[in-house]
């Protein structure tokens, strides 16, 4: 059903509340935009599949009382953006939820597992993929890019059920609980512009003083993208901010010496942009900032992490879990240089399933030993 109208999105909306899942897809533009652009949302029930046009029904908040609804069970695959979008338009998060690439690497799947390659292991289906970098802001749509979008939910109820009953049947549906907690927490979708100086590219060739000055540029940035609703890099690119930061500018000219940035920026947008420079830079050392310590300046543990490796790779094949779901390298080396605090690989069932056994080889009770051709971990008595 194509919903074109706010009657037939408040009907469906209550029809919906009486199913025991919402399906939820969405196709959406984000090249020119800071916020992404909603262009269409794909949703099924139990026993329909809709089509929501969005630039022809009046408010989208209509959906709200389904989206919060905890008899409904929302069910996305790599759920974030879908989710991110539905609280930028509708101002909501939707709950509970379920996440079929996420549950799906507790069953022997890849760990980022593509909607496609699952709908053909559960159901059998083969889908088709000609319309995924269509304009979907463009009308009238095609009837193939309506196939395709119906399809990228119509199969989320069966693979919702099937997924479900396997974890039930092997004791892991509440594995999942903290990171589908994580993924419903509406900060987790509002990024923090005080932040953003960590995600710049080649920021590591910055000393501390220079850091400070590129934390306040990158903040800034992410202010004027945000009020602009324009990408970060038609603002500023990382490149400019690093090399523009490493100069340490304290004019407007030496601003503009970095290459692109005359262009770019208003001598309104400069004279902020330089004033928050020199702050940063006359400030305190102790207020800078400092990226985290490099792995490089701890011991070399090649040896151990391998050993580590080892275990955890037995433990992923005997339960059918995709290792970098299990352990994640950097998680397993830091359990190798002797951390315990912060890591995820020592908290919940990870911990319970090989967390715990690292720790106990590490600290020499146990031994990793071969026995009729096949690795096994041992007590050391």
């Amino acid at each position: 059903m194509y919903i074109a109208s706010q009657a037939e999105l408040e009907a469906f909306v209550e029809r919906a509340r009486k199913s025991s899942i919402l399906a939820i897809d969405t196709e959406f533009l984000r090249e020119k935009t800071y916020y992404p652009k909603l262009c269409l949302l794909q949703m099924a029930t139990d026993d329909e599949v809709v089509i929501i046009d969005p630039f022809e029904v009046d408010d989208l908040a209509a959906l709200k009382p389904v989206l919060e609804d905890d008899d409904v069970v929302k069910v996305f695959h790599a759920g974030y953006q879908d989710i991110e979008i539905l609280l930028y338009d509708i101002g909501c998060v939707p709950h509970p939820i379920f996440d079929t690439q996420v549950a799906a690497a507790l069953l022997g799947q890849t760990q980022q597992v593509g909607y496609g390659a699952l709908v053909h292991s559960i159901c059998g289906v083969k889908l088709k993929k000609t319309d995924s970098f269509t304009d979907w802001s463009a009308r009238p749509l095609q009837d193939s890019q309506l196939e395709y979008a119906a399809d990228d939910v119509i199969y989320l109820p069966k693979m919702y059920a099937a997924m479900t009953a396997q974890l039930e049947e092997k004791g892991r549906l509440h594995w999942l609980d903290v990171e589908f907690e994580e993924m419903m927490k509406p900060e987790s979708y509002i990024p923090d512009e005080r932040d953003r100086w960590r995600r710049l590219k080649h920021v590591c060739q910055l000393s501390r003083r220079q850091l400070a000055a590129a934390r306040e540029v990158a903040a800034w940035r992410e202010i004027e993208a945000r009020k602009r609703n324009v990408p970060r890099k038609w603002v500023l690119t990382d490149e400019q901010i690093v090399e523009s930061c490493r100069r340490e500018p304290r004019t407007i000219d030496d601003l503009f010496m970095v290459r692109g940035i005359r262009e770019r920026l208003t001598t309104r947008d400069a004279r902020a942009v330089i004033t928050l420079v020199r702050a940063a830079l006359d400030s305190a050392p102790d207020t800078w900032p400092q990226l985290p310590a490099s792995g490089r300046s701890e011991p070399n543990v090649d040896v151990e992490a391998e050993m580590l490796l080892a275990i955890v790779r037995m433990r992923a094949r005997e339960n059918n879990i995709a290792i970098p779901t299990l352990a994640s390298s950097a998680d397993i080396t830091a359990v190798a240089r002797g951390h315990r605090q912060g890591i995820d690989l020592l908290k919940g069932w990870r911990k319970e399933l090989v967390g715990n056994e690292l720790v106990e080889f590490m600290e020499g009770r146990t031994a990793l030993v071969i026995e009729d051709g096949k690795p096994v971990v041992k007590p050391i008595s």
